[in-house]
């Protein structure tokens, strides 16, 4: 089985666009998504969230760690639109 992507990109890379800011999820961006690729998101956006909180940095650096906390707010609220979306649509991520 292929790997289900979004206009060519598999569902890390729109993870990291999302943590990046290149990418805005809202329920219109999701309209085109089917139940798989929404829990595919899903995971790789925790997978991610994983990673940016797993990140060294210097605490002392403020650019850095406003930086570390914009991706981990930004891969945050994608989370929770996805929970939304999937209670309503009624199926379990």
């Amino acid at each position: 089985m292929a790997e289900s992507g979004f206009r060519g990109k598999s569902m890390k890379a729109v993870a990291f666009d999302v943590a990046e800011g290149y990418v805005s999820v809202n329920p219109l961006f999701l309209k085109k998504f089917d139940k798989d690729m929404i829990k595919d998101l899903f995971e790789h956006l925790n997978k991610a969230m994983t990673a940016a909180r797993n990140e060294k940095l210097d605490l002392t650096d403020q650019a850095s760690v406003r930086t570390r906390n914009m991706k981990l707010q930004r891969l945050h609220n994608a989370m929770i639109i996805l929970r939304n979306l999937a209670r309503e649509k009624r199926f379990p991520l």
